[in-house]
């Protein structure tokens, strides 16, 4: 028989289930999608029920490849979605709907915790500023705005976490994906007694942090039945999605930069200790390997909160586009317009933005629309727009001493052959796709099969990468879109104080 591992990837919009062999080779993929609910304009929350039914519908799709796949599989590991909050009760169920990384509403209790624990020593604890969406402001929010709630939470669990538990009836975390809540300690990648004790917040709520290769148990009958698999199956604790992406490309040293680009952007570099920005610019996690001598045990990241999703939303919102090709039609027309869109810029700030303005006021914006703009002007300066973005990301990096030789591209958003040029010409550094689509999947699998022991997991990571042929920067295209960034820039800069003034205008309405 056949050794097959199993990744599940729980996104913001779909989760995506993948079965490779010991050797990284794809047998089944399967995807279901889900909605995100915006009840106020400030929210954004999933049902974890939705999570649960997509499992089923992902691994069925996965399974159904090939006869006998579902009996191959040895293990499983899970990855997803970072910062997200699932509130349990003494029954452990859910109390409420989880409250997921673009929601804004703990505006304010990202301003207590930053004053209460000051700003530079937050970074200095936990590598990263606070967020709204991440867990300890959504907690403190919570507990300040739903007392009657609150006093029934007993356990609190990340979304992926929620779903192991799901899997096998353990509570259990990671240090990759308990950082992303603010509330660890990165360099002793435990949860912070100095954090908690400053925000009132009860360390019993959290799960056990345990490493990312370990078992945490196994495929219980009831869920295997649901997933249409055997019981039993060993199912290995994971990592958040960007340290499982990290993994999937083989990206395990400083000298490459991956550019994730889903729902939002993240570009990632890692490093072999806990190397911070005092001025809270960028995020420095635990990634999915364990410390030892020259291993890059963490990771600096530049976060952007909207990619995919404003190409999502100018497919929908603007353009109604229905049909299963719909991005390739949108990059066609793209290529119609020259670079710089005819002079139309794009602010891809749907839902504020992270690094490097940390701003849950910014708005998205078009600036320089005229009369003979058309589709092809409004798709390429939405590409440009969040390319840009991902470029002011990365300056950060780039002032705190990264140097990378080249990037890897990689997320569903940019399958496109125009939008990698833009990024290549933008970066100014050879590009590379990975041929595997989906890399946290990918990442969740190798997690798994180091688990069970069928390899190293880092000389497996290495193994499995494997890209399409590069894309070279154009010189000149790469200053022309330097000119660019100084308008983007200015943009931004120029419109904060009408970015406030709106949002306010848009919670009176």
């Amino acid at each position: 028989m056949t050794a097959r591992l199993l990744g599940l990837d729980l996104g913001t919009s779909s989760l995506k289930a993948l079965i490779v062999d010991a050797a990284g080779r794809a047998a089944g993929v399967g995807i279901a999608e889900y909605p995100i609910h915006r009840p106020h304009p400030d929210h954004a929350e999933q049902d974890p029920e939705d999570w649960w039914r997509a499992a089923a519908t992902a691994v069925r799709q996965a399974v159904a490849a090939a006869p006998g796949l579902a009996d191959e599989v040895v293990a499983i590991g899970l990855t997803g979605q970072m910062h997200g909050t699932v509130v349990l009760d003494r029954s452990l169920q859910p109390l409420a709907p989880a409250i997921i990384w673009p929601d804004r509403r703990s505006e304010r209790q990202v301003q207590t915790i930053t004053t209460t624990i000051g700003a530079e020593r937050l970074v200095q604890i936990a590598g990263s500023p606070v967020a709204t969406g991440f867990q300890a402001a959504t907690l403190c929010w919570l507990r300040d705005e739903q007392p009657a709630l609150w006093r029934a939470v007993r356990h609190v669990l990340l979304p992926k976490d929620y779903l192991r538990w799901r899997l096998t009836g353990q509570l259990s975390t990671d240090p990759s994906d308990a950082a992303g809540t603010l509330l660890l300690d990165a360099r002793a990648r435990r949860w912070s007694e100095t954090i908690l004790s400053a925000l009132d917040l009860d360390a019993r709520m959290l799960p056990e942090i345990v490493p990312s290769t370990h078992v945490v148990g196994r495929l219980t009958p009831p869920a295997a039945a649901h997933l249409g698999l055997p019981a039993g199956i060993p199912v290995v604790q994971g990592a958040a999605d960007t340290a499982a992406s990290a993994l999937g490309t083989g990206i395990v040293s400083p000298t490459t930069l991956l550019i994730t680009v889903s729902t939002g952007g993240q570009l990632v570099l890692p490093t072999t200790d806990v190397s911070i920005d005092v001025r809270g610019r960028i995020h420095t996690f635990c990634s999915a390997l364990e410390p030892g001598s020259g291993v890059a045990a963490w990771y600096q990241m530049a976060a952007t909160l909207c990619a995919g999703m404003a190409m999502r939303w100018l497919r929908d919102q603007v353009f109604g586009i229905t049909s299963p090709d719909a991005y390739t039609l949108m990059s066609e027309w793209a290529a119609e317009s020259p670079p710089g869109a005819g002079g139309l810029v794009f602010l891809p700030y749907l839902v504020g933005e992270r690094s490097p303005h940390m701003d849950p006021a910014a708005r998205g914006m078009f600036l320089g629309l005229n009369a003979r703009h058309g589709r092809a002007e409004l798709v390429r300066a939405v590409m440009e727009g969040i390319t840009l973005s991902c470029y002011d990301a990365y300056a950060v990096l780039a002032e705190l001493g990264a140097r990378p030789q080249r990037v890897i591209l990689s997320g569903g958003g940019v399958r496109s052959r125009l939008w990698q040029r833009i990024f290549a010409d933008v970066f100014n550094l050879p590009l590379q796709r990975p041929t595997v689509s989906e890399q946290s999947a990918l990442g969740a699998c190798l997690l798994a099969g180091a688990g069970v022991g069928l390899f190293d997991l880092v000389d497996a990571a290495t193994r499995w990468a494997t890209f399409e042929p590069a894309v070279t920067p154009q010189a000149q295209r790469h200053a022309s879109y330097m000119e660019l960034l100084g308008i983007f820039r200015d943009a931004y800069r120029n419109n904060t104080s009408a970015f406030r003034h709106l949002r306010d205008y848009d919670r009176g309405s």
